[in-house]
């Protein structure tokens, strides 16, 4: 049961979003996307947890409310969607 947990200060780690939503359940995996170019985190993570009403419990308890001086904003992470084709950034230049 994946979540989207978005507008996260960018100083969040793993180990802080690990302990944020193991208050509501078993947490599997979390995943904070880094900038390809600086490195830094880039304000929102993705968490798995082990059961749905572990994720809909933390979704309730968790979304709207002030972390670390910023409002999250948790939703269930939806299926990516297929981008349409064409050339990567940089690609065909000589």
């Amino acid at each position: 049961m994946k979540m989207y947990v978005g507008n996260l200060p960018f100083s969040s780690s793993e180990q802080d979003l690990q302990s944020l939503f193991g208050e509501y359940g078993t947490v599997t995996d979390v995943h904070v996307p880094t900038d390809r170019d600086s490195g830094r985190p880039r304000g929102f993570a993705f968490v798995t947890m082990d059961s749905k009403e572990a994720m809909n419990a933390a979704i309730e308890a968790l979304d709207g409310k002030d972390y670390q001086g910023r409002a999250l904003r948790i939703n269930e992470a939806r299926a990516r969607e297929e981008r349409p084709g064409g050339p990567r950034r940089g690609a065909g230049r000589y």
